[in-house]
């Protein structure tokens, strides 16, 4: 009879034991998506001038050839991070401003949606708030506000046209109102305060009480009225 000691397995492992684990290989996609995070990360950290492809491919532990293979450069890159951030807030605002609600109401969601879009994508909104020549050409914050006010001025023409008011100022006042909120959004960025809910409150308190008294014909104080626009005959 042939007695195996016990002791042969705990003082060396087998061949098999020894060899290290190597990593599962990423698919096309995923290295993909691996490279927008790690991309998005640092245009956010420090903009588009400040990163190089040096530096992402680095980060993902692969060669510059890869970042190129996928995205063509740099450049490539911010382009698909920046077209991504945009329709994700862009959605998200267009989402508030659909359902079917009070105007005051509507205000309300579009402000809350434009926070809860900071709030939880913090890289992405610092990315679209930068300025940098990619930027300019591939999509602007100011090209997104006004995709935005876009979604807002038919509520607006609606509510001007209840009201007496002339319709056709309404794609202003969408821009300045939409441009309000950006503004104060960028401003909550960095400050985060007071809370959230407080802030969307204060942002409707001056946009609908604002809105609330409105004059039909308004002028600067010291200078005429404007005349009343022609109705024809």
């Amino acid at each position: 009879m042939v007695v195996v000691s016990a002791s042969r397995g705990a003082g060396s492992a087998s061949p098999q034991a020894s060899r290290p684990v190597a990593k599962a290989r990423m698919t096309g996609k995923q290295r993909r998506e691996q490279l927008l995070d790690i991309g998005r990360h640092l245009f956010a950290e420090k903009g588009f001038d400040g990163t190089s492809v040096e530096e992402i491919a680095s980060t993902a532990e692969v060669s510059k050839p890869v970042v190129y293979e996928h995205f063509g450069g740099k450049e490539g890159l911010y382009a698909v991070v920046v077209d991504r951030e945009i329709r994700c807030l862009l959605d998200s605002i267009t989402g508030a401003l659909s359902t079917e609600a009070h105007p005051r109401q509507l205000l309300e969601q579009a402000a809350l949606a434009l926070l809860g879009y900071i709030e939880t994508s913090t890289d992405g909104f610092r990315i679209l708030v930068r300025d940098s020549p990619v930027a300019q050409s591939t999509g602007t914050f100011a090209s997104l506000i006004s995709d935005v006010a876009s979604q807002v001025e038919y509520i607006l023409a609606d509510e001007f046209k209840r009201r007496g008011f002339e319709p056709r100022v309404a794609p202003l006042y969408a821009q300045m109102l939409v441009g309000m909120v950006a503004l104060t959004g960028q401003h909550w960025l960095d400050h985060r305060k007071p809370k959230k809910s407080d802030v969307a409150a204060h942002l409707v308190n001056l946009a609908w009480n604002g809105l609330s008294g409105l004059e039909r014909r308004p002028s600067l104080r010291g200078q005429p009225a404007p005349p009343a626009p022609s109705t024809g005959t």
